[in-house]
């Protein structure tokens, strides 16, 4: 009778502490037990929890021999992944050691327990009850910590064992509906697990058990798979960027861990066969590839077979996922490779995969991204690096800005001096051989990636004239240029070349037409920059500025957009919300004229390492959106910059997407960008001041106490930009800016706990194209702008530089909020305050290097 007793003590413990937390009391004590109510092992198992070393940011799961039973670091390959289940536990057995676990502050918590309880006779009110305490213990002495209480799982009778607990079902499930309507009251989130492990008779499915209540592999596989978005904070399925055009989810997963064959049904796949092996044996799957179905065990088919799609068909695929098998079909390999990484994205928990059937094709099919490595060379390392990143997300061209006014970096066996470093500017020697041209090539074809090179001509060629001595619009230096045509054409046969031709004075009239006419005796299309040269119609333009080319009636004329695509020009967050929102050339899909659309990436200004082009500029955040704009099609006919402006709801889906990405597959490469679509600003404003952007207003004294006035308007984001340097073309947030005004923004930030966090603050963007100047010394900028948090007045950073003229050689460092350390904040426990004060004195910049940006950036990171 005395574990009886004692959980009818623990019963009235656990009322009496409802009843006074009711009341508003606080401070919760647990009960204490005597050491003789747990078993020997209990005491074992729990010395060797209280032994090991606090770590930060651990995720624990906490239970009886379920929880006992598996290994979970290993089933998640992640150390932070503890195991704090004890066979035979209870939950009084919980509480007796929960001070242990929540004095180590983890990030999670799952708590799975009951079944013993529940097989000792103890009613349900109590085991409710002492989980309730459980969950509010937590919360009150672990604020930041989050709970999960999954369900209590089925038990089956089958086997003849444990007779006092497989008689439980129906118990488990009052119990399991009570956590389930009590989850908001005591700060927890409720996993039903029961659901998934449950038979059609309502039991612990056999396939799943031995006994009819511990668990077999196979069902630590699919929990693993179930709590896997609760455990990473991601989508419940798979984000896929780019977002396949039909995707349909059913109930039920295909076990990667029983897939032991890659079906083969056409001998042309067997490359994309080899890819799908590779990434199997990646995740620890040994697969065979064969021409054979198999008799038993799960398989992946490949196999070519017509599919129709509204557009491009030979990069569309089907891919249908069931339990026992994945088909993927597609008119051409390139479909496969597609299919492929779809099935990548599914595969996320490297355990299984929810069955569905997905059709899938692009909108555009030219889908680009630009490397500018004249001016800042890069790494052949890093150079496949962000190859792999546009493989991953189904972009098809690589553009190759090879030359420069700084340095031309492409070797050529008639001109080796062209590559000599006395001939350079910047990255002095450094330059790309034949081979690893070839070797570039072919890693971009491996992954159906089209290489197309950018020889810049007649303009941007000050490195061809410091080596040749010789313009080249001269009869000599066009000789020269078509020297240097042929020798790239023979050697790596480019279906395309770039020829730039834009930002230049043009002498000699012939020299495009000419130039242009003897690349396409070769077989070879050219691609021109628009605004540019004197191109024929044959030519691509690709578009750089709106000068409205894209809406010629010419429709002999094909172009690829780039307008407001430069990511140099724009901050991480702005980036992601503007490239989101755009509408490729104005058409919601590709057509013969229109083909799509290439990403750029100019960092103009020299970097003082090659992973600052990475961290300056929010390479990888930008690529998934324009990857998934350019694979969707739509978008806003506006160029937008703030996401009020745009497709709010739509974007908020994508940044979910786009977090989980981060998450999952940037872990060791540079992605900065934080969650924004959850800041909600309200705006006041405008007030003169006169040309004096220190001026005050009696509404800052009034914002500062945390007085509410009505506010002019409201906006979302991390980054607000007010007027957009490129206004009237792109629209701030303020409908009709003037000069001399000062605008303010507030916002509120809830905090668990008294503690410092991590901010991105800036009022300005530093493009990294013109030579713009440092801010001053002791101020966020020159305009006059400050922040506040809680009434605290946060002061700005230390410039290493500040008051610096700009200088197109003198590398940034600490200008941008992405790439300078973050601004450390104290909050206090609740919500906090912040203030934004964004003055303006005159739109006009000192001078074009140094354009009037009035835009504001907080967020946490």
């Amino acid at each position: 009778m005395k574990p009886m007793l004692q959980y009818n003590k623990l019963y009235l413990f656990t009322l009496f502490f409802l009843l006074i937390s009711s009341f508003g009391f606080s401070q919760i004590q647990l009960p204490t037990f005597p050491a003789s109510d747990f078993s020997t092992y209990y005491h074992q198992r729990n010395s060797f929890f209280q032994e090991m070393p606090t770590t930060k940011d651990d995720i624990a799961f906490l239970g009886n021999s379920i929880t006992d039973g598996a290994e979970w670091t290993e089933l998640f390959q992640d150390l932070h992944i503890k195991n704090r289940g004890i066979s035979g536990d209870t939950s009084s057995g919980v509480i007796n050691r929960l001070q242990e676990v929540v004095d180590r502050k983890p990030s999670k918590i799952f708590l799975l327990i009951g079944t013993n309880d529940l097989a000792k006779n103890v009613s349900k009110e109590n085991l409710i009850n002492n989980i309730f305490l459980i969950a509010d213990y937590i919360k009150e002495n672990s604020p930041a910590t989050q709970v999960f209480i999954q369900s209590i799982l089925p038990v089956n009778d089958i086997f003849g064992k444990f007779e006092g607990h497989t008689k439980n079902n129906t118990l488990i499930n009052n119990v399991n509906t009570i956590l389930k309507a009590n989850q908001s009251s005591h700060h927890y989130q409720y996993i039903d697990l029961h659901q998934f492990f449950v038979d059609e008779n309502g039991k612990l499915n056999p396939k799943y058990t031995n006994d009819g209540l511990h668990l077999l592999g196979k069902a630590y596989l699919l929990w693993k798979h179930k709590i896997f978005p609760f455990v990473y904070n991601v989508q419940d399925k798979p984000s896929i960027i780019p977002q396949p055009q039909q995707a349909i989810w059913k109930n039920g997963n295909f076990s990667l861990v029983s897939c032991k064959t890659i079906v083969v049904r056409d001998k042309t796949l067997e490359n994309e066969a080899k890819i799908l092996q590779n990434f199997l044996l990646s995740l620890g799957y040994d697969a065979e590839i064969s021409t054979k179905i198999p008799t038993q065990n799960n398989y992946i088919a490949l196999g070519l077979e017509k599919i129709k799609t509204p557009q491009n068909d030979d990069e569309a695929y089907k891919l249908s996922v069931s339990e026992t098998q994945i088909n993927i079909v597609a008119n051409t390999a390139h479909g496969i490779f597609n299919a492929i990484q779809t099935f990548k994205q599914l595969a996320r928990d490297k355990t299984m995969l929810d069955t569905c059937e997905i059709t899938d094709w692009p909108a555009f099919s030219w889908r680009g991204y630009l490397v500018d490595v004249g001016r800042n060379y890069m790494s052949i390392p890093l150079l496949k690096q962000q190859i792999d990143v546009m493989a991953s997300n189904k972009l098809n061209i690589f553009h190759f800005h090879a030359t420069e006014d700084i340095a031309w970096r492409i070797f050529i066996e008639q001109y080796p001096e062209l590559v000599a470093s006395e001939n350079m500017l910047r990255n002095k020697g450094m330059y790309y051989s034949k081979t690893e041209i070839k070797e570039l090539i072919d890693y971009c074809k491996e992954r159906y990636i089209t290489f197309v090179p950018e020889i810049d001509m007649p303009g941007h060629s000050a490195a061809f004239e410091r080596s040749m001595k010789t313009n080249m619009q001269t009869e000599e230096g066009l000789k020269i240029v078509k020297n240097i045509l042929k020798e790239l054409i023979d050697t790596y046969h480019f279906p395309y070349i770039h020829i730039g031709a834009d930002e230049v004075k043009i002498t000699n009239e012939k020299f495009v037409p000419e130039v242009v006419k003897y690349i396409e005796q070769f077989g070879v299309k050219t691609i021109g920059w628009q605004p540019g040269g004197n191109f024929p119609d044959s030519t691509i333009r690709q578009l750089w500025m709106d000068d409205n080319a894209h809406l010629s009636k010419n429709d002999k004329v094909q172009i690829i957009d780039s307008r407001h695509l430069y990511i140099n020009h724009m901050d991480p967050e702005e980036a992601v919300v503007s490239i989101y929102n755009r509408k490729i050339a104005n058409v919601k899909v590709g057509n013969k004229k229109v083909l799509g659309a290439t990403l750029c990436n100019w960092p103009d200004r020299a970097v003082a390492q090659e992973k600052d082009i990475l961290m300056m500029n929010p390479v990888y955040p930008s690529m998934l959106a324009f990857a998934e704009r350019t694979w969707q099609g739509g978008g806003k006919s506006e160029w937008i910059a703030n996401i009020d402006d745009g497709d709010k709801k739509g974007f908020e889906n994508f940044e979910n997407k786009l977090l989980e990405h981060k998450k999952l597959y940037f872990e060791y490469k540079i992605f900065n960008y934080a969650k924004q679509s959850n800041i909600n600003w309200n705006l006041y404003g405008p007030f003169d001041n006169k040309g004096n952007g220190n001026a005050t207003f009696e509404i800052e004294k009034s914002l500062l106490k945390d007085e509410n006035p009505t506010p002019t308007k409201t906006e979302t984001g991390a980054t607000i930009v007010m007027k957009h340097w490129w206004a009237p073309l792109i629209k701030g947030a303020i409908d009709e800016p003037k000069e001399n005004s000062t605008w303010y923004a507030t916002t509120k930030i809830w905090s668990d706990t008294n503690q410092e966090r991590n901010f991105w603050i800036g009022f300005n963007n530093i493009s990294r194209s013109p030579a713009t100047d440092s801010p001053p010394v002791g101020k966020w900028d020159e305009k006059g702008s400050a922040v506040w948090v809680n009434g605290n007045l946060i002061p700005p950073p230390n410039w290493k530089r500040g008051g610096m003229k700009g200088n197109s050689e003198i590398p940034l460092l600490d200008e941008g909020y992405e790439y300078r350390e973050p601004t450390k904040i104290p909050l206090k426990k609740g919500w906090n305050n912040i203030l934004i004060k964004a003055p303006i004195e005159s739109f006009k910049g000192k001078d074009w290097q140094n354009p009037v940006k009035w835009m504001f950036s907080f967020t946490e990171i």
